[in-house]
């Protein structure tokens, strides 16, 4: 017999947590870099710059996770 699987809502509803602050840090990554790229001869360049690319790889990192969140609350048997 095939055993039935039940979403679990509180693994589902952390992953869609995850995957709304994957969203913030895709927006706010993008904005400091061009805020460090309009003026690269101001003082804040390189903070602003390492800043960025930190959230846009973070931001890439909790897509993966929100992802695996909500595959592990459909999919895992328990």
């Amino acid at each position: 017999m095939m055993e039935e699987h039940k979403t679990d809502k509180t693994v589902l509803f952390q992953g869609i947590k995850t995957l709304i602050f994957a969203a913030l840090s895709l927006l706010m990554g993008p904005v400091l870099l061009s805020f460090a790229f309009s003026k690269p001869d101001d003082k804040l360049y390189i903070p602003l710059l390492v800043i960025g690319c930190l959230i846009c790889a973070f931001a890439i990192f909790l897509i993966f996770k929100g992802i695996k969140l909500i595959m592990n609350s459909m999919f895992k048997k328990k």
